[in-house]
């Protein structure tokens, strides 16, 4: 072998192992931005629902507040758009219907269990009913037990906020069709509808603290947790900048 052909075997052999790592690079690129790919609109997806989810809570709560401060309307007792009335302070005058009073169960108050009692009323003058939400209550230490909540006699006036009802919620059993229940885990509105014998509102009224006849009454903020969403958000936000970054980081880098 001449000088000259040892020389070219010597390049050959020492460009194979640049060739090999170039080689890896590039699969490696293309692995990354084939996971990139997935991971980068997951990741600003789950960012985006938790920011909408916390302007709905900002929204509802500044609707709250606007509505709230308009004057009370009293309560139609013919079915009612329940858009229109949606965060009104109400007022309502009639009488409960104690035989068909619920307890919503795991209730919680300051990091304690209870229930809500939810109350209907008959509107005076009419067969239209609407729940009201006559606050919490705690429950006994023997959770078989069911606290006694007392109804008020007679015609009554109130005022409240009207609220819609939860349309999402998850049962830890599946719940009778049938028959009464003195104790619900949710407050379904359309069940209620299909066990009484009368007409119903669409919405809740829940009880102002000064109205009588009620238990504890310190209502939950529509933006509760608002900020949680935005910092969830943010979060989702970064891993997106950082997968990017990453993946960016690893294809230019030099061996």
């Amino acid at each position: 072998m001449d000088d000259a052909s040892a020389g070219i075997s010597v390049a050959q052999y020492a460009r194979r192992p640049g060739g090999a790592a170039r080689a890896s690079r590039k699969q490696a690129a293309i692995l990354g931005a084939l996971v990139l790919a997935v991971l980068l609109p997951t990741f600003i997806s789950l960012g985006l629902w938790q920011w909408r989810k916390a302007e709905m809570k900002t929204a509802l709560q500044i609707e709250l507040d606007t509505r709230s401060q308009d004057a009370a309307i009293a309560m139609p007792t013919s079915l009612a758009d329940v858009d229109s009335l949606r965060n009104h302070r109400v007022i309502l005058r009639g009488t409960y219907d104690a035989a068909h009073q619920v307890l919503i169960d795991n209730r919680l108050h300051q990091e304690q269990a209870g229930y809500h009692v939810i109350t209907p009323l008959q509107l005076a003058g009419s067969n239209m009913h609407v729940l009201v939400n006559r606050g919490w209550l705690a429950a006994p230490a023997d959770h078989r037990q069911q606290p006694v909540a007392e109804v008020p006699a007679g015609e009554i006036e109130l005022s409240g906020i009207a609220v819609l009802p939860t349309q999402r919620f998850f049962n830890l059993a599946p719940q009778p069709t049938s028959g009464w229940a003195p104790v619900w885990q949710n407050l379904d509105i359309e069940r209620f509808r299909s066990a009484v014998p009368y007409p119903l509102q669409g919405l809740i009224i829940q009880l102002d603290p000064a109205a009588p006849g009620g238990y504890v009454r310190d209502w939950p903020r529509p933006d509760e947790r608002a900020d949680r969403h935005l910092s969830y958000a943010l979060q989702w936000f970064g891993f997106a900048a950082s997968s990017l970054g990453i993946w960016a980081y690893f294809l230019i880098r030099r061996p």
